[in-house]
């Protein structure tokens, strides 16, 4: 097919943010922050790189604050450095006529006693699970965590409102919430990992709270039309469950409705058509929260050209997000647009490193 009557080439306006086309780098932790948790002369090169006109980038997750890292070398946005350092990112993008968002994460339960100064993770409830997490001494099994009490979760949601300020500071042009890849804010939303019997768990509602929260506070910041929300209705990662995903999620996409969002993300199960779902997982994420969510979806998990193409089509999304295929070749929207080959992802390189396999790959010379 031409591009030129391609879907995933024709402009698409997303809240506040009017795109030329619709291939969207999607947020990949990269772990190549500065030492203070800045980000790094690599990563400014690395997202200018990624920048077309028109398009739009989101980044990896910051962190809202010092003890909220799952991973050593994630990049911080809770000081002034920080801003001044994403600013860089932020100017080297917009001198290419990109637009980039923010995206914001705790990682909860899924960190080291080793990141955040002796303190124990937290997370909605103690539900005992075990994983890794890159620390000074590389992989390392996650520390225990506990669960967070009630009166400490108002100053948790400001964390993120000052960190959203923060980001506006350094000249993005809107964030994201990370509400997916069992992260703290998932493991409030899904009820295998939260078990409280507070305001914030039991219910639908209760359960929506904390994200809805978290909402509220990007949207008192930046206005609802520059803040998106991600989520992972399938995924798996860092033992998150539900035990019944598609209500839950359909429930929080209806309740997002009420705040006129720029985007809802959606993670999909990997390789789409190819793949079974198992047992308890909700059907392929974007059909079903289309039929409920009123604003725009960006669709991300493993699509290649040909797949972003088809769930245009459908209509059961807007954008694609694209994450592995961005690592290695930073001209993938004008490689999609002119049919060139692509260039093969480095795993090895994906989660740190120095700029090997991560800002020498070369953009397409025909």
């Amino acid at each position: 097919m031409e591009s030129n009557t391609l879907k995933l080439f024709s402009p698409v306006k997303v809240g506040a943010l009017e795109l030329s086309h619709r291939v969207v780098h999607a947020p990949m932790t990269r772990l190549r922050s500065d030492e203070d948790h800045s980000p790094s002369a690599m990563m400014v090169e690395y997202y200018r790189q990624r920048a077309s006109e028109g398009g739009l980038l989101i980044t990896e997750s910051a962190h809202p604050s010092y003890d909220s890292r799952g991973y050593i070398g994630a990049p911080g946005i809770y000081t002034e450095e920080h801003v001044e350092a994403w600013k860089k990112i932020t100017d080297a993008v917009h001198a290419k006529g990109a637009r980039i968002v923010m995206q914001i994460a705790h990682d909860g339960r899924q960190s080291h006693v080793d990141l955040s100064g002796g303190n124990a993770p937290i997370a909605p409830s103690v539900v005992p699970y075990e994983t890794t997490v890159f620390t000074q001494n590389g992989w390392v099994p996650n520390s225990p965590h506990r669960a967070l009490e009630t009166e400490e979760i108002p100053a948790l949601v400001e964390s993120f409102r000052r960190a959203a300020a923060r980001a506006k500071e350094a000249g993005f042009d809107g964030v994201e919430l990370h509400n997916a890849n069992g992260y703290l804010a998932d493991t409030f939303l899904q009820d295998g990992t939260n078990k409280r019997t507070d305001a914030y768990g039991g219910t639908l509602e209760k359960r929506a709270r904390f994200s809805l929260e978290l909402v509220e506070a990007f949207a008192s910041v930046w206005g609802s039309e520059r803040v998106g929300v991600r989520v992972s209705p399938s995924g798996r990662w860092g033992a998150i469950s539900d035990s019944n995903p598609e209500a839950t999620f359909g429930y929080f996409a209806e309740r997002l409705n009420a705040y006129g969002l720029a985007y809802l993300h959606v993670i999909e199960p990997r390789v789409m058509g190819t793949e079974t779902l198992e047992e308890g997982q909700a059907p392929v994420a974007s059909s079903f929260l289309r039929k409920i969510f009123k604003g725009p979806i960006i669709a991300a998990g493993g699509f290649d050209r040909e797949g972003a193409e088809q769930i245009l089509q459908q209509g059961d999304a807007d954008l694609v997000a694209f994450g592995r295929l961005f690592s290695s070749n930073p001209d993938l929207p004008a490689r999609y647009r002119h049919g060139y080959p692509l260039t093969h992802y480095v795993r090895d390189a994906f989660w740190g490193g120095d700029e090997s396999a991560y800002i020498d790959f070369p953009a397409y010379a025909a």
